[in-house]
């Protein structure tokens, strides 16, 4: 992996940089690490980010429903990312899915080292036996962008509820997106969300990236998206993206 460019922060001294630059180096170590656990476990990752209440739980929630993609199993797990409260996780389990909650304090990302303690408490629950791993991250749209989790697929949320403008607004975050879904899809037009505008921005940003459009009413819109990570997976589809 190449050697990470330091962050362009007039307001961090020298000493300063050089600890993130530790930081950030240990993780990618790490994510490389867990890369190849995931392999050898043939667990397909995906890493889902978003700012807070774009609705990444509910479409887990909906996921849980679709057994099956055509003939492929659509069976799966998940590490939950919050600062506080287990509640995530919970709404979660009981739709019976193993999911195992990771809480962060005040950091606003998730770490590989953090998702290692997580996975040994999933696979020590005999909770791995499935196709798919789902990482849902710490609601944030900045910090997330910067740290490697190792997975095969980078999804990022947006909803309409939080405007047509992100894309081009935190740049860092729309660059890893393998894929960019707009949630809430159903109340675009009440707030005056312009999909057209979305694709605009990405265009510019990162062009050719799949964009869906999902809404938990919609089942069809939710098989969808089921359909493109199990066509990835089947692709051997990996994220190229380096994380900065």
């Amino acid at each position: 992996m190449p050697n990470k460019q330091m962050p362009n922060n007039p307001t961090l001294s020298p000493k300063s940089l050089q600890i993130v630059e530790k930081i950030l180096s240990k993780n990618d170590q790490k994510a490389k690490q867990m890369r190849e656990i995931y392999a050898r476990d043939n667990l397909y990752v995906i890493n889902l980010m978003s700012s807070p209440g774009s609705g990444k739980t509910t479409l887990l929630e909906q996921f849980a429903d679709i057994k099956s993609v055509g003939e492929d199993r659509f069976s799966f797990a998940v590490i939950e990312g919050d600062l506080q409260t287990n509640r995530d996780a919970t709404r979660l389990e009981s739709k019976g899915i193993a999911a195992h909650q990771i809480l962060t304090g005040a950091a606003c990302h998730l770490e590989a080292s953090m998702i290692e303690i997580a996975y040994n408490a999933l696979k020590s629950r005999d909770a791995l036996s499935v196709e798919y791993l789902f990482i849902e991250n710490v609601g944030n749209l900045v910090c997330p962008a910067s740290y490697d989790l190792g997975a095969d697929l980078n999804i990022v949320l947006l909803s309409s509820t939080e405007g047509d403008d992100k894309v081009l607004k935190y740049p860092s975050m729309f660059l890893c997106a393998d894929a960019v879904v707009i949630s809430k899809s159903d109340v675009c037009e009440v707030f005056g969300f312009t999909i057209a505008k979305v694709q605009e921005d990405l265009a510019k940003l990162k062009p050719n990236v799949p964009l869906f459009c999902t809404s938990s009413k919609d089942r069809a819109s939710i098989e969808n998206l089921a359909r493109f990570i199990v066509d990835c997976k089947k692709a051997g589809y990996h994220s190229s993206h380096c994380f900065s």
